[in-house]
């Protein structure tokens, strides 16, 4: 009898560039492709806008395994005990797996490696989501990096690329295939309402992801180090939600585009901001595994003496993208729709929920966790601590964004309010960011009512700037 081996899909969703899959194939067995949808698999319940991403790529990788005489046997159980028993099931005696680095997934992962070895069963893992495997990146005395610059100078020094690998041609399935369950019956996907139709920008799955990467290398790289900040343009990369679910290798993100460089496509300079944006993936990836509680508890500790402000009214206007403050509430309205914001809003959000409403980071977080499609346990707690002031290597908490000034710097013409505010959309520029002020005939004729039409803003920038400023020193006392 050949036994199979045991292939199991997580967070690595792709069939190129794959080391888990070229390893099963190369074994000469038969092989099954799993996928365990375990909603805790990497220590929380993963959020609505995830699961609507997992879905469309769960039938992208389903697609391409049958494209090569395979198909992906879906379970729904608690990890370990999905896959201790398609191991008993089927006879095989292998197990191969991409690992995921989030401390609660490494425990669970070694745990199920002893019980399978127990049982004459190997678990041979691999690194196929980080640009370097775990402690490899250190500082000299051997303690993890928690300073970005120089993390990212020893990153490109010291981390090798993984070889590049074709997807294969085929994959052997075993004569007698596993049983599993349509990944219909996941209900990944929202229902009664089903609030997603603005996610039809999106196409999840490894082709998608390949596109997304040509898009990057044929327009925004090339003016990257400046339109990722305006959120009027398309100049970020939108690769986030790819490399959450492993649709896409870092390493290919990164080889790419410095290949353009090298090439005259792009500026070097334009490039390697780029890659600096994936090597802070990277860090926040080394932060979350040396420090695991990270999501839910302040990196700083002086910031566990801070007065947060209990305010259900102003987390809901800040929620709904009623506050107010237009450059904000584009950004949240943008969030609801899309399942994504841009990079450059995410910061100014996030500095008016803390700093503005003094509301704890971690009301963010959690929001976040659930609207984003990219939501990363890592980079998600990392971006909210760095925006506090309250993480490693962070922005001062003294740093505090004006939202009228970020809106009026990168968003001059009102391009990107005007769409997602669109009750502002008559406005002129010079009004567009701060609609207070506008003298009331040019409210009039632009069809705004404060209050009524579009609210007036919930708090004063300037009071909550000093009240947000006192709150700081009596963590310093």
């Amino acid at each position: 009898m050949d036994h199979p081996v045991i292939l199991w899909f997580r967070r690595d969703l792709r069939l190129g560039d794959n080391p888990a899959l070229a390893a099963a194939v190369e074994s000469g067995r038969p092989v099954i492709a799993a996928y365990v949808h375990d909603p805790a698999l990497d220590g929380r319940s993963m959020g609505g806008a995830s699961q609507w991403w997992l879905d469309k790529s769960l039938r992208a990788l389903d697609t391409d395994l049958a494209m090569r005489g395979s198909r992906l046997v879906v379970r729904a159980d608690e990890a370990a005990a999905a896959l201790t028993a398609l191991v008993a099931e089927t006879g095989a005696t292998a197990v191969f797996v991409n690992r995921m680095f989030e401390p609660a997934a490494w425990a669970r992962d070694a745990a199920l490696a002893e019980t399978l070895k127990a049982k004459g069963v190997e678990m041979r893992g691999f690194n196929a989501t980080r640009l370097a495997a775990p402690g490899a990146v250190l500082t000299k005395a051997g303690e993890p990096f928690k300073v970005f610059t120089p993390f990212s100078r020893a990153l490109w020094d010291q981390a090798r690329p993984r070889a590049g690998r074709r997807a294969p041609d085929q994959i052997v399935s075993p004569a007698s295939p596993a049983t599993g369950i349509n990944i219909d019956s996941l209900a990944l996907h929202p229902k009664n309402p089903d609030w997603s139709a603005g996610f039809d920008d999106w196409v999840p799955g490894e082709a998608g992801a390949l596109a997304a990467l040509d898009r990057l290398i044929d327009g925004p790289l090339s003016d990257y180090a400046t339109d990722r900040d305006r959120p009027d343009r398309e100049g970020t990369s939108r690769l986030s939600p790819h490399l959450h679910f492993g649709e896409i290798d870092p390493w290919r993100v990164v080889i790419t585009a410095r290949a353009a460089a090298d090439h005259g496509e792009v500026p070097h300079g334009q490039s390697e901001k780029f890659c600096a944006e994936v090597a802070w993936r990277e860090f926040s990836i080394q932060l979350l595994e040396s420090f695991p509680d990270l999501p839910t508890r302040n990196f700083r500790e002086g910031f566990d003496r801070m007065a947060w402000r209990d305010d259900p009214h102003g987390l809901e206007a800040w929620s709904r993208g009623q506050t107010g403050y237009p450059i904000v509430d584009a950004g949240m309205r943008q969030l609801w729709v899309t399942g994504w914001m841009h990079n450059r809003v995410r910061m100014i959000v996030a500095s008016f929920l803390i700093k503005d409403l003094l509301i704890d980071w971690r009301e963010g977080e959690r929001w976040f966790w659930d609207t984003l499609v990219d939501a990363d346990a890592a980079a998600n707690a990392q971006n909210w601590q760095w925006v506090a002031g309250s993480g490693a290597d962070a922005s001062p908490f003294f740093r505090i964004f004006n939202p009228t000034g970020q809106g009026e710097k990168f968003d001059p013409n009102g391009t990107y309010v005007r769409r997602w505010v669109p009750e502002l959309a008559e406005l002129p520029a010079d009004w567009i960011h701060k609609p207070w002020a506008a003298p009331p005939g040019v409210l009039a004729l632009a069809g705004v009512k404060l209050g009524q039409t579009y609210p007036a803003p919930i708090v004063d920038h300037a009071r909550a700037r000093d009240r947000a400023l006192d709150a700081l020193k009596a963590t310093r006392d």
